[in-house]
C-alpha cells in the first residue's frame, strides 16, 4: 500500500480530522494528505522533532522506555505525533470535538502500516 493510500485512508477515517503527513529526520514533508492548506500541516509536521527530541530526553532520563507517540490537545485541536523508526514520523492534526481516543486508534493502525512499507 502506498504513503498516500494510508494517509489519505487515516483522515478519512477520523472524523474532524485536518491533515496527517509523513515527515524525516529534518522535518521535510514526504508525503501529506489534507484538508488545508499543505503549508498548514507543513509548517507543525517541521516542529514535531522539537516535541520528540524533548520527550526522549526525558525518557531516557527516567528510563521509561521508547517514545512510540504523543498527542497534544490544545483548545483548538489535538495534535498526534508517532515514531515510524529512527528517520520518520507521522503527524496529524485534528480538530478539538474530534475524539482523540478514536483518532489515536487510527493513527496507530496507520503507523503500523507505513513501517510496513518502510
Amino acid at each position: 500500500m502506498s504513503f498516500e493510500i494510508i494517509l489519505k485512508e487515516l483522515v478519512d477515517s477520523v472524523p474532524q480530522a485536518i491533515g496527517a503527513i509523513l515527515v524525516d529526520w529534518e522535518g521535510e514533508a514526504v508525503m501529506e494528505h489534507c484538508l488545508c492548506d499543505p503549508y498548514d500541516i507543513r509548517f507543525i509536521a517541521a516542529h514535531k522533532g522539537i516535541i520528540l527530541a524533548r520527550l526522549k530526553e526525558m525518557q531516557s532520563a527516567a528510563q521509561a522506555g521508547e517514545v512510540e507517540d504523543v498527542v497534544v490537545t490544545s483548545s483548538k485541536g489535538h495534535l498526534i505525533i508517532g515514531c515510524i523508526d529512527q528517520d520518520y514520523s507521522l503527524v496529524m492534526n485534528v480538530a478539538r470535538t474530534s475524539p482523540a481516543a478514536l483518532a489515536l486508534y487510527h493513527f496507530r493502525r496507520a503507523v503500523g502500516e507505513l513501517k510496513k512499507e518502510i
